[in-house]
């Protein structure tokens, strides 16, 4: 499959002792994940800056809980 990532000497030895329906599921998770598109999100007007808050529970901003 050519549209799978570069696999590191490590996780390569860690697939190779896996059953093989399990590699073989793998492998088909990272091909559709090679082909995905990555996403176009729009910038939010006002909103924190850096990570998304919902996903590492950053809902303060200088002691004061922000709405988002």
């Amino acid at each position: 499959m050519s549209d799978t990532p570069k696999l590191s000497t490590e996780e390569l030895a860690r697939r190779a002792q896996l059953p093989e329906t399990a590699r073989r599921a793998l492998e088909e998770a990272d091909a559709r994940k090679a082909k995905q598109k990555p996403l176009n999100l729009p910038t939010e007007l006002g909103g924190r800056d850096g990570p998304e808050a919902v996903r590492f529970g950053d809902w303060e901003k200088k002691g004061i809980a922000i709405d988002f």
